[in-house]
């Protein structure tokens, strides 16, 4: 049966999902009321029970569907992410295989098993407006190799008390993180042979999208060994021991916690790097550890959590990332929109700053024990630096409203100071960047 007639044997309570640029979601989901389940069992010759094996969707109930004893065959559309989790596409080699037809699929596929071992293909989420389907692995073997290390890291998660979902969103997010900042590590090469090899040879032709992307299979080994790394109790200890243990101190630049990190990604050079990232995921995940060690993280939630990811350290998702290349692309002129008008890493530096001035800060908590001379050299130590990356971050802010053609006496005024003493800092930032 032809796609058009097979719907038409169901009640549609809404239209098919698509993209904001036009044409249909790949991860459009249907779900059916009971008579609906009944007829598309008939129709297939396979049992409920075995389709409701098969489809996770299955038995999802909806709103807009009628009730169980209506007898009108309904279905209604909704996007599968919302329904089940992550969807990806199929490989389509895989699914020749099993029935012969090389046709396009998608299935609930969480980012961990993403890698199709036999066809060396990395399978890209399905809820993106792009073309591609995979991506080719076949010349980065640690990329499928680090798939069958997750095995292992998973059930070292379970037994230590950690749904090893969120472990992965942790270790992703920071590795994520580090994605974003490595377009200025001079020292990485690893990242881009592994980008360029996935684009077929040269990513240089339209390298913001494939950054977007490419990231996911690219990162994928050292998320695996930065997930592996948080899970091992000796990593712990020393992140315990990188605060200063039983007396607080602001995180050294050359702790050993972030060193080892280094090394177990293949990069001895990234603990520095790693180590003044204050605001990010990871040092997020050392705050509660420490916290932990030193019994002041209180009730039992969110604050204390080593896995609890903050909303706004989780990674971006493809299909958001390329949608918002669409909508910069598609700004007329400077736009007046600042993500159109300031360039990425300009912004990068001004959120770096502003995260690390807060993580700064949060470490402060339960700091007002001790000898007084001791708190008062932390509280004075500390405090001095947060004030200095908040006003790190407040002058690149004007520098980048000023460059991207905002009027000069607007931003001195927004700013407070004068039109004379913003050119200078200008005309000094240009020369340092310079």
């Amino acid at each position: 049966m032809e796609a058009k007639v097979l719907r038409s044997c169901w009640h549609w309570r809404n239209y098919q999902p698509g993209h904001d640029g036009g044409g249909a979601r790949a991860d459009a989901e249907v779900l059916l009321n009971a008579a609906g389940r009944q007829l598309l069992a008939g129709l297939c010759g396979v049992t409920e029970e075995v389709l409701a094996r098969a489809l996770p969707s299955w038995e999802q109930e909806d709103a807009k569907l009628p009730a169980e004893e209506d007898q009108v065959p309904t279905a209604a559309w909704r996007i599968g992410g919302a329904i089940t989790g992550a969807a990806a596409f199929g490989c389509r080699l895989c699914t020749a295989r099993r029935t012969g037809t090389a046709v396009r699929v998608v299935r609930y596929t969480p980012r961990w098993e993403r890698v199709c071992v036999r066809h060396g293909r990395w399978l890209l989420d399905a809820d993106a407006d792009q073309p591609l389907e995979h991506l080719d692995l076949r010349d980065l073997p640690e990329v499928v190799q680090a798939q069958r290390r997750w095995a292992g890291v998973a059930r070292r998660a379970v037994r230590a008390g950690a749904e090893p979902a969120r472990v992965f969103a942790l270790a992703h997010a920071v590795v994520a993180r580090w994605w974003e900042q490595a377009l200025h590590w001079e020292r990485e090469t690893t990242w881009p042979r592994r980008l360029h090899q996935v684009a077929g040879g040269d990513a240089g032709g339209d390298l913001e999208r494939w950054r977007i992307a490419g990231r996911d299979a690219v990162v994928f080994p050292e998320v695996v060994a930065v997930a592996d790394a948080l899970l091992d109790p000796a990593m712990a200890e020393l992140a315990w021991l990188h605060s200063g243990a039983g007396r607080p101190r602001a995180l050294p630049a050359d702790g050993m916690f972030c060193r080892r990190l280094g090394e177990r990604v293949s990069r001895p050079w990234l603990g520095p790097l790693a180590a003044t990232d204050y605001g990010g995921p990871l040092t997020s995940w050392m705050g509660s550890v420490i916290r932990l060690r030193r019994g002041a993280g209180g009730p039992p939630g969110y604050d204390n959590d080593p896995w609890w990811l903050r909303q706004e350290h989780q990674s971006a998702t493809m299909a958001g990332q390329l949608r918002v290349l669409g909508k910069e692309k598609k700004a007329p002129g400077s736009g007046g929109m600042w993500r159109a008008t300031v360039p990425a890493e300009q912004r990068t530096l001004i959120t770096r700053a502003i995260e690390s001035a807060e993580e700064q800060l949060l470490q402060l908590r339960g700091v007002q024990t001790g000898p007084t001379a001791d708190v008062a050299r932390e509280l004075l130590r500390s405090l001095r630096h947060s004030a200095g990356l908040i006003e790190n971050a407040w002058k690149r802010t004007a520098l980048a409203a000023a460059n991207a053609g905002m009027p000069l006496e607007e931003v001195a005024q927004w700013a407070d100071m004068s039109p004379d003493a913003l050119m200078n800092m200008l005309t000094t930032g240009q020369e340092d960047s310079g």
